[in-house]
């Protein structure tokens, strides 16, 4: 007789994505986190040209679960999704973060990743993750936002007053 029953690993991640809710994600990004990333992102934003968006996902759908959907799948779907990669100089980022998978990550437009190696994005997420694992979702986070400006701002200075393409409060999914 054939068993049917999916790999232990799947059966374990479909149980972590269903037992993360929205409440993990109210936890880790109180509004007034919320409230300090978008300043953040908005005062980083004038001093650049890129555009920067921070996504947050407590569980993934299980639908995308029980396909096999990675956290660099699902980073580069909502870097679509949400129009990232359709700003005026293809200079837009998304910052993932999935909770439930505690993984981050980074996807950059063209015209960045043809200046930022992955190696240096990587650095980023590490850190963010590392200061999850602690519990500092907020101080993380604004660290790794921080360095992000930093990092378009040398490859990408401001030329002076244009659109705000993007949202900058983070959407929590």
């Amino acid at each position: 007789m054939e068993n049917h029953m999916p790999p232990p690993n799947r059966l374990a991640r479909t149980w972590r994505h269903l037992t993360t809710g929205a409440g993990h994600g109210r936890r880790a990004f109180p509004q007034d986190a919320l409230a300090d990333i978008a300043s953040a992102i908005k005062a980083g934003e004038q001093t650049h040209r890129s555009e920067l968006r921070l996504i947050v996902e407590a569980a993934l759908p299980l639908d995308l679960v029980w396909a096999g959907v990675g956290n660099r799948q699902r980073a580069l779907a909502l870097f679509a999704e949400h129009g990232v990669w359709d700003t005026e100089d293809n200079c837009g980022v998304l910052i993932y973060i999935n909770l439930a998978e505690r993984a981050v990550d980074i996807v950059a437009d063209r015209a960045i990743g043809r200046k930022i190696d992955p190696a240096t994005w990587q650095a980023v997420c590490t850190t963010m993750t590392a200061g999850f694992a602690r519990g500092e979702f907020r101080v993380s986070t604004l660290a790794a936002i921080d360095k992000v400006n930093t990092l378009l701002r040398a490859q990408f200075p401001a030329t002076g007053p244009r659109d705000n393409e993007l949202p900058d409060s983070p959407l929590v999914l």
